[in-house]
């Protein structure tokens, strides 16, 4: 639980300091030199309680017995974590050599204190060890004789009554009494006083059970109490010390996080990333370290990754099919990026990174039913943080922009959009569209970049490569993709007839007014004859204009 809480505050909170990025690179890399090391620490690790809660709630006077005895068995680990340490070179490690000594004086006392496994309940006693405290084990004694008073009590009373099943038993209510049977409820003595019927037993007790009942109960509770008394000072001992116990639990924690990316690394094969000064990203044959994870019986496609070095975009416009994997490289560089300045290995063959100061979503489509804003608001008011807020140092990763719109508007918006970070903040950009004219801004900006993920059509089908290459996509292929999800057959071939005559017949003026396309363009299965939108225009010609000229 420790390391999963600061593993959790690293992600959160990545470093912007290259030293103390490499401190923990050292760290992981001294840990994958010795896997025996690796082995020994899980082991020691894997059952440590969660020090710093224990630490915490012994502070606020909540911790039970048990917490206590869970805080004793982790605080026992520290010396043999020590001891595996001892020839440990970078920072991190080593700060586990030495174990403060009130906190090995704190753990014999609990040792020596509480039984190993104490009840829940702090009332009923059961909590301190014999030889803690003379009263206490004075206390205990005459229990015990009493106990054996009882005992004889029970042996005599089957003899004098001759009912071999009698019983004597403790109510917590009722106190102490003979269980009798139904059946041999008629041989008790004159002197029994019954105390309580049952549907198959009869509850009696005798005066002189009921005189001694009333001394031993007492005893009981005095000792009950005083074994809460003695907790009590030995919690608000453990909270005394527990700034020492947050302070070793830190450094526990962060060896548990620091072991657990040496061991993915390990065997992910994850790459040590270089850190780089300016802007340059670099990475070679990266992989999505979650999805890889998920394949069965397959193999992760990786892909390669040049941003913000000379000669090599600001900005990636990467087009392609529906379900070819756009989103999840996204994703990736995303996660390669956040997890090189926690400190971590990649998984990559090679990957050099500089610092960032931000990274920047827009992935996926969402709502916000409860403020009342549409999925494109809610796209757009994320798109307008990125564009305030964004910094050459950024980087900056970009799903679909303008696609909850008219065609037309979403197209104007993500062209402005990208470039605005290609032109004026020259943000580390990959921006994934099927908007198709996008390709047009690498002709017009320097710094920007066409990339597509590949399919391959094999007859009637498409095989998706999830391959990144050069060179941008003229498809989306999405009515391929819809076929693969399940569409009627009927659907898909009418879907099919009406592309064919959208593409044929309208065009799109960027930095004029766009003609509209409505079914009246399209025909319908009964007239397979398209009315083109030139028709409509009443016979006039225009040369389709490119791209190009469309946009200024």
């Amino acid at each position: 639980a420790m390391g999963g809480r600061s593993l959790r505050r690293w992600l959160q909170q990545p470093l912007l300091e290259r030293e103390a990025i490499e401190q923990r690179q050292d760290s992981i890399a001294e840990l994958l030199g010795n896997s025996e090391l690796r082995l020994c620490l899980r082991r020691l690790l894997r059952p440590m309680g969660d020090l710093e809660r224990l630490a915490g709630r012994a502070g606020a006077g909540t911790a039970s017995a048990r917490d206590l005895v869970a805080l004793a068995d982790g605080l026992e680990r520290l010396p043999r974590l020590a001891g595996h340490l001892a020839d440990s070179i970078s920072p991190h490690l080593a700060a586990l050599r030495c174990v403060e000594p009130d906190l090995l004086s704190l753990t014999r006392r609990l040792r020596e204190t509480l039984t190993p496994t104490p009840p829940l309940s702090l009332s009923e006693g059961g909590l301190i060890l014999d030889g803690v405290d003379e009263t206490l084990d004075d206390l205990r004694d005459r229990i015990d004789g009493d106990e054996v008073w009882l005992r004889d009590l029970e042996q005599r009373e089957r003899q004098a009554t001759g009912i071999s099943n009698l019983k004597l038993c403790l109510h917590r209510s009722f106190g102490y009494f003979l269980s009798v049977s139904k059946a041999k409820a008629g041989q008790v003595p004159d002197h029994y006083i019954r105390r309580q019927t049952l549907a198959n037993e009869e509850r009696f007790v005798t005066p002189e059970l009921k005189e001694r009942e009333g001394r031993i109960l007492s005893l009981r509770r005095r000792t009950a109490q005083l074994e809460y008394e003695l907790f009590c000072r030995l919690r608000e001992e453990v909270g005394l010390a527990a700034e020492a116990i947050r302070r070793a639990a830190v450094r526990v924690a962060r060896l548990d996080v620091l072991v657990g990316l040496a061991e993915l690394a390990a065997t992910q094969h994850y790459c040590r990333p270089t850190l780089l000064e300016g802007r340059a990203m670099e990475i070679v044959a990266g992989r999505h370290p979650v999805v890889e994870q998920t394949l069965v019986g397959g193999q992760f496609s990786a892909n390669d990754l040049h941003l913000g070095e000379a000669g090599r975009p600001d900005l990636m416009v990467l087009t392609g099919p529906n379900a070819s994997g756009k989103s999840c490289y996204l994703r990736q560089t995303g996660l390669l990026q956040l997890l090189s300045q926690i400190g971590s290995y990649v998984p990559a063959e090679r990957a050099q990174l500089s610092l960032c100061d931000r990274i920047f979503t827009r992935v996926g489509a969402v709502d916000d039913l409860a403020a009342g804003q549409s999925t494109f608001m809610v796209e757009m008011t994320e798109t307008a943080n990125i564009l305030h807020h964004a910094s050459s140092n950024s980087l900056v990763l970009l799903d679909e922009i303008g696609r909850g719109t008219a065609t037309f508007d979403g197209l104007s918006i993500a062209w402005a959009v990208a470039e605005d970070l290609a032109e004026r903040i020259r943000a580390r950009t990959v921006f994934a569209t099927h908007y198709h004219e996008l390709n047009e801004l690498a002709t017009q900006l320097s710094n920007v970049a066409n990339f597509q993920v590949t399919v391959l059509e094999q007859e009637d089908r498409l095989v998706f490569m999830h391959r990144v290459r050069a060179g941008g996509a003229d498809r989306s292929y999405g009515i391929e993709a819809a076929r693969l999800a399940g569409l009627p057959s009927d659907v898909v071939l009418r879907a099919r007839q009406v592309l064919g005559r959208i593409e044929a017949n309208s065009r799109i003026a960027v930095d004029g007014e766009p003609e509209a396309v409505g079914p009246e363009a399209v025909g319908s299965p009964a007239d397979p004859s398209p009315r083109s939108l030139r028709q409509r225009g009443k016979g006039k010609k225009a040369a389709k204009p490119t791209a190009a000229d469309r946009v200024a």
